[in-house]
């Protein structure tokens, strides 16, 4: 018998009954594996302590008085459960990774290898500066890379991600403001069809946030960001190209009208890889954009692994850019780290301990030189023509919100191809589980009803592209001759059947609780 939540075997084509249950609920490589409280035992361990002489403890009576109830496993199954578990999950290495919120591109092993030497990984934040030159040299060189692609006049290195970007571009902002004796300015102005996490960012400083709607084409009404501005507005956050994978065709007539009302204009980067190498976004208007390095720049996120969100910052607030940053003084490069001090008179302080994530720059660093500039072109011009390729190959099927706009990096499709089907948006995204693909990103942007986001990157061969694409495909003909069961039950060959997503979300289960006796279950 298989265990309680395990995917039922589903019937292969062309046969009429199911795979036999399996004793163990492994079926052949795919393999069953329990929680690691589950399969450990308390009173073993990998590793050999022996007993500790007598000692006088200095915790003040707050030393653990029981066994800390840890699993313990030998060193075969400690590396067995993780590596089993690692066969369940899905990256970038293991197929195509469609989501259409995040760039997830191939990360070429050269950048691992780089980053992985001993001048860049063995480092210590504390180290004297003296003794680190070349990292800073990276980081210098790392910066001037970006402000070069960017037309910008400043940039700051320590934000860890996105988000975290999005922060120091919006402290920046407020410090002008306060310097500027402009401290009545409490709105921010975001765009409905912009990332999540802009309003977010925004709240979270004490700014007000403005919604402004998006144009029928999916767009901004540089009319309709003239209306919301006024003297208490102090910046309009825009995700330019757009969560509808389009470009925003007024963002300089948008900016000019910012500016012109005494505002900042801050551009959330995470759609970087559309415009890399075309287009300046310091040309446009804009005063501070973050830059995922981890998306634009190879190492895809999501892998629990550390990000990077550097900001770009306009002339206007360059002063106000955060420390630690890196300066050359005497021939030698130092790291400015207070502010206030030369170099940093007008810096909003720090916004983390050290200086930001030092693989990340070498990664970047080294995806930027393997490319050049016109490798960096060409992969922003591939982005966007794989992103029109899908497209253009399923909207006969599919049906897409904004016909008349060409996309850039990422293709959107709505729920509309599927009325009268009784599947809905997440019925096809499970049931691409079960064609070995990771699903597309799903209800979002909100802007738009059922909405699958597609961004395939540019790491990705023709081939790969019309395999997807013919799934697609397959998929949008089974819904539309009304094979329901295909769909409705999907996943059949995950490692788990379809979860209430809902439901873990709202009440998470973050502690695992060792079940009851079988006789005391009974009783």
């Amino acid at each position: 018998m298989n265990r309680e939540g395990r995917g039922a075997t589903a019937p292969t084509a062309g046969t009429a009954a199911q795979a036999p249950a399996t004793f163990t609920g492994n079926r052949g490589l795919d393999l069953e594996e329990g929680l690691i409280f589950e399969i450990g035992r308390s009173e073993v361990t990998g590793v050999d302590i022996p007993e500790p002489p007598d000692f006088r403890a200095r915790l003040g009576g707050l030393e653990r008085k029981v066994a800390p109830d840890l699993p313990g496993l030998s060193e075969p199954e400690a590396m067995r459960h993780y590596v089993r578990l690692s066969r369940m999950n899905y990256g970038i290495d293991s197929g195509l990774f469609p989501l259409g919120s995040c760039t997830m591109k191939h990360n070429p092993r050269l950048n691992e290898k780089m980053a992985r030497l001993a001048g860049f990984a063995d480092i210590h934040p504390l180290q004297p500066v003296s003794t680190v030159q070349g990292a800073l040299a990276v980081m210098t060189e790392l910066s001037r890379y970006l402000l070069e692609l960017t037309g910008m006049a400043a940039v700051a290195l320590p934000p860890k991600a996105g988000a975290h970007g999005e922060l120091c571009g919006m402290m920046a902002i407020k410090a002008a403001h306060l310097a500027a004796d402009q401290g009545h300015r409490h709105v921010v102005v975001v765009p409905e069809s912009a990332h999540g996490t802009n309003p977010a960012t925004a709240a979270s400083i004490g700014y007000e946030v403005r919604a402004i709607p998006a144009r029928a084409d999916g767009t901004v009404d540089v009319e309709a960001v003239k209306a919301a501005l006024s003297p208490e507005v102090a910046a309009l956050m825009l995700t330019n190209p757009n969560t509808c994978g389009l470009f925003e065709p007024d963002v300089v007539k948008i900016a000019a009208a910012v500016h012109e009302a005494g505002a900042y204009f801050y551009a959330d980067g995470a759609n970087f890889n559309a415009i890399l190498g075309k287009v300046r976004i310091g040309d446009l208007g804009v005063d501070a954009m973050h830059i995922n390095l981890h998306k634009t720049f190879s190492t895809p996120h999501g892998g629990g692994g550390p990000g990077a969100g550097p900001v770009v910052l306009s002339p206007a607030l360059a002063p106000f850019a955060p420390v630690p940053c890196v300066v050359e003084h005497g021939g030698a490069l130092t790291l400015v780290e207070d502010e206030g001090a030369a170099g940093a008179e007008a810096a909003l302080g720090r916004m983390s301990a050290f200086h930001g994530q030092m693989g990340m720059f070498v990664r970047a660093l080294a995806w930027m030189l393997s490319h050049g500039a016109d490798g960096m072109r060409q992969a922003s011009e591939d982005a966007v023509l794989s992103a029109n390729y899908v497209r253009a190959s399923l909207n006969d099927l599919m049906s897409v919100p904004f016909p008349d706009r060409p996309a850039m990096h990422e293709a959107l499709f709505d729920d509309t191809w599927l009325a009268g089907t009784g599947i809905s948006t997440l019925d096809v995204a499970k049931a691409l589980i079960d064609e070995g693909y990771h699903p597309m990103t799903v209800y979002f942007p909100l802007v738009v009803h059922g909405a699958m986001l597609i961004e395939p990157t540019e790491s990705e061969s023709k081939a790969s592209l019309d395999l997807f694409i013919a799934t697609l495909r397959d998929l949008a003909l089974a819904a539309k001759a009304g094979d329901t069961a295909r769909f409705l039950g999907a996943p059949y060959y995950a490692p788990r059947r379809r979860l209430d997503e809902t439901r873990a979300a709202r009440a998470p289960v973050l502690r695992w609780l060792k079940s009851a006796p079988l006789g005391a279950a009974a009783e």
